[in-house]
Formats: structure tokens, C-alpha cells, sequence
């Protein structure tokens, strides 16, 4: 069963990433508390996730492989989450604890995070698709460490193009 291991918030775009073990997810938004959910975010407006997403296993793998012990959070994302390929949540809702999510994109590190990690070979090493996903908080409610991880299945595109039809009578 998949699960989540750790949460972690800033609140702004340079501020260390703080642990917590529960978090408030709002619809359209982020988590509460968190830099792109303030707009706070080192790169909003133009770069921004409401909620990433990491796999505890590419984490432990980074430390494997190279020694770089990302479990304090320096990795910039937001909910870690074990027993699960992330990147098969693209384009699918995701129930996180109390909250529902969708899968956007990937989100691949960028200097900035290495720069707040200092430490070299941060960026190269959440590479090669371990640096998580994107997601859109479509329904909101609360996400803590423990909480289950169920993939319900991919999105449903029919649904937006009928409320954008109707939204356009």
C-alpha cells in the first residue's frame, strides 16, 4: 500500500523547506502555508506546482548512488510518498489522504534547488526522472505523514470539455 512519508512546506521561494506532519490541501491552490500557494514561490507566477510530489525510493536511491542525503527536505518538494511510481500519477486523480489531486507534469530540479541545497550534484542527482511531479489540488482536504496513497485511475478529459461547453452557453 502506498503511503505518505514526509511533508514539507516553505513559505516563501528561498525559505528551507519545513517538515510537518499534516498539511491542509486547498482546491485551486496548494498546500497551506506553502510558497506557490502564496504566490511566495521562487518562481511564481510563471513556474509554479501547487503540490509535487517525490518517491521515497529516488530518494534513497540518490543517497545510494551518490551520497547526497536529501531526507531534510532539501530536494524542494512538497509531499513524499513511498509504494508508488509517481510518474504513473501523470494525468490521473490521486487521493492523498483527505485531499484529491491530479497529476500534471514532471518536475525536473533546476539550479535553484541546488543553490538552497548547498551542496553540489543536487540538480543532476533528482535528474533521470527523480525529481518528481506536479499536481492540481482538486479537491481539498488535509494530507499527513501516514496518510494512504490511491491512484484512482486516469482523468477523465470529458468532464472539463462539457463544463467548458456549458460555461460557454
Amino acid at each position: 500500500m502506498a503511503r505518505v512519508t514526509d511533508v514539507f512546506v516553505a513559505p516563501d521561494g528561498s525559505a528551507p523547506m519545513e517538515s510537518v506532519d499534516r498539511v491542509e490541501a486547498i482546491a485551486d491552490g496548494g498546500l497551506r502555508g506553502d510558497r506557490y500557494c502564496t504566490g511566495e514561490g521562487h518562481y511564481a507566477p510563471y513556474d509554479t506546482c501547487q503540490v509535487t510530489l517525490v518517491a521515497a525510493e529516488a530518494i534513497a536511491e540518490i543517497e545510494r548512488e551518490t551520497g547526497i542525503d536529501l531526507t531534510d527536505g532539501r530536494h524542494r518538494r512538497n509531499v513524499v510518498v513511498e509504494g508508488i511510481d509517481v510518474h504513473e500519477l501523470l494525468d490521473h486523480r490521486v487521493r492523498v489522504g483527505g485531499a484529491t489531486l491530479v497529476g500534471t507534469r514532471p518536475r525536473p530540479p533546476c539550479a535553484h534547488v541546488e543553490d538552497l541545497a548547498d551542496e553540489a550534484g543536487v540538480a543532476r542527482a533528482l535528474g533521470d526522472g527523480r525529481g518528481g511531479i506536479c499536481a492540481d489540488v482538486v479537491e481539498g482536504g488535509p494530507v499527513a505523514v501516514g496518510d494512504t496513497v490511491t491512484d484512482l485511475g486516469s482523468r477523465d478529459r470529458t468532464d472539463a470539455v462539457v463544463d467548458r461547453l456549458r460555461s460557454e452557453e
